[in-house]
């Protein structure tokens, strides 16, 4: 990945996200970072312990079988928004959208929303393009290519994976969708700061 990169357009990226987050940290933004990752049904490995040269793989009945993840996760709340599918297509990227919509109607009415995309074809499709536009809320900062670690929501499909969703085996698909469900909700609990106002010690 780093050879392909454009240096320059990486550290131009680089500094205009960090104001983003300093303005969505001081509340006058709202700044999304989406992307889309998938999950399977055969257990993903994440550090395991075993000899030297072995095969890291368990042994699980039939074909693995993937479902989508398009999420986006919310920089100040430090909450990861997901739906899921079959595909990862821009009709699918598009529905995303709407329930953004949904969520943050009345939010983006009083403060701009940035939402952080990469170049892919799902973003870049014209139905896509066509739906930002229909969006006069919605402020697009593209990433440059080749440079996933400027999206914040790396480390959470990461995250998502190597501590919630590691090391089980689903049934089936719908079983993988209501683990994916319950890990999200279980990580964004766990990301949240611990609130110590009006706790009292005892003398």
């Amino acid at each position: 990945m780093k050879g392909r990169q454009d240096a320059d357009a990486v550290d131009r990226a680089g500094l205009r996200l960090r104001l983003l987050k300093q303005q969505a940290e001081a509340g006058d933004i709202t700044l999304l970072f989406g992307d889309e990752s998938e999950a399977l049904t055969h257990p993903y490995l994440a550090r395991a312990w075993a000899k030297r040269g072995s095969d890291l793989r368990i042994e699980a009945p039939g074909q693995a079988r993937k479902r989508a993840m398009i999420g986006a996760f919310d920089f100040a709340a430090r909450k990861l928004i997901l739906s899921t599918s079959e595909t990862k297509r821009s009709s699918d990227f598009i529905s995303f959208l709407g329930r953004l919509n949904a969520i943050y109607g009345a939010v983006v009415q009083n403060k701009p929303f940035v939402l952080v995309l990469d170049n892919g074809p799902i973003h870049t499709s014209k139905a896509s393009q066509a739906a930002l536009a229909a969006r006069p809320w919605l402020t697009v900062e593209w990433l440059p290519k080749y440079a996933p670690e400027l999206n914040d929501i790396e480390r959470a499909w990461r995250d998502l994976k190597r501590h919630f969703l590691a090391h089980q085996t689903f049934t089936d698909t719908d079983h993988l969708d209501r683990a994916i469900h319950n890990a999200v909700n279980d990580m964004n609990v766990e990301r949240q700061p611990l609130l110590c106002t009006n706790l009292r010690i005892a003398a």
